[in-house]
């Protein structure tokens, strides 16, 4: 085992083809990260956000949803025109002022439109117990419908990556499979992914999972059942295992861990980099 701030373990899988060629939607979160919420050990390992001092650059916008309804996301735009575009996916707490100020920070990186989606629907948790709250009582088709509804708004022509952590993280992943052929990459911060064959066949984009060995609940055995179905499918799936704990990308957790932070921020730029160009 190397030292605690080096990369301990870095598999890829590299399939050609597709085994699969059915068109199936995501699962509901309540197969994901939602079956942790009553767990009071998962609770804790999420420290309440320190509030910000933040003045963002970017905007809150509206967009209409397949149900009917309206989406939101907080958006930076790229001053010339572009079809590339980043979804950001927000954890637990909802699109608070830190995952705004991650966007930005994308977006200084990446120079594309970068969208962060807001899964729950203007709300935002100041505590664990309403965190835990509001990511159990989100339904599958709501957060698939505001999802759909960003990718209308980037357009049929669009190169489209996405991003996320935790929460977040689970529903980058099937963000990826609702873009289908516009989809260039995934990157998973310590997300629960699919975890059956019929959901991850549509997935056409390469997927990185950046993940932390001390995490009880994405751990290592999670993340090898995922890598064989990948590789089962036909996918490309790179994964890294830092020594470090849950949310140790998290600069607002006493888990932060700064070294391994701030090789999974620059191996997840490389990445999407790559497959935005």
């Amino acid at each position: 085992m190397t030292n605690r701030h080096s990369i301990s373990l870095v598999i890829t899988f590299v399939v050609a083809g597709t085994l699969f060629s059915c068109q199936s939607t995501p699962s509901s979160s309540e197969a994901g990260m939602a079956k942790f919420t009553t767990d009071d050990t998962f609770k804790t390992a999420h420290e309440i956000p320190e509030e910000l001092d933040f003045e963002g650059r970017g905007e809150m916008v509206g967009f209409p949803t397949p149900d009917g309804k309206e989406g939101h996301a907080y958006v930076l735009h790229p001053s010339a025109p572009s079809n590339k575009h980043l979804l950001v996916i927000h954890e637990w707490w909802g699109l608070n002022d830190h995952i705004k100020q991650e966007a930005e920070r994308l977006f200084d990186s990446l120079g594309v439109h970068v969208w962060a989606l807001d899964l729950y629907d203007g709300q935002v948790a100041a505590d664990r117990e309403t965190a835990g709250s509001l990511m159990q009582s989100r339904v599958q088709e709501r957060l698939e419908s505001i999802i759909r509804g960003a990718l209308d708004q980037c357009g049929p022509s669009a190169r489209i990556a996405t991003t996320g952590w935790c929460f977040g993280g689970g529903w980058s992943l099937r963000a990826s499979i609702l873009a289908g052929d516009r989809s260039t990459g995934c990157v998973i911060y310590y997300g629960m992914p699919v975890e059956n064959a019929r959901e991850l066949a549509p997935l056409k984009a390469e997927v990185l999972g950046l993940f932390a060995s001390q995490d009880k609940w994405i751990n290592a055995e999670v993340v090898r059942k995922f890598a064989a179905l990948c590789q089962a499918t036909g996918k490309t799936f790179t994964y890294h295992f830092y020594e470090a704990d849950h949310a140790f990308a998290n600069p607002s957790s006493p888990r932060f861990d700064e070294a391994s932070a701030q090789d999974a921020n620059h191996q997840s730029l490389t990445f999407l980099r790559n497959k935005l160009q």
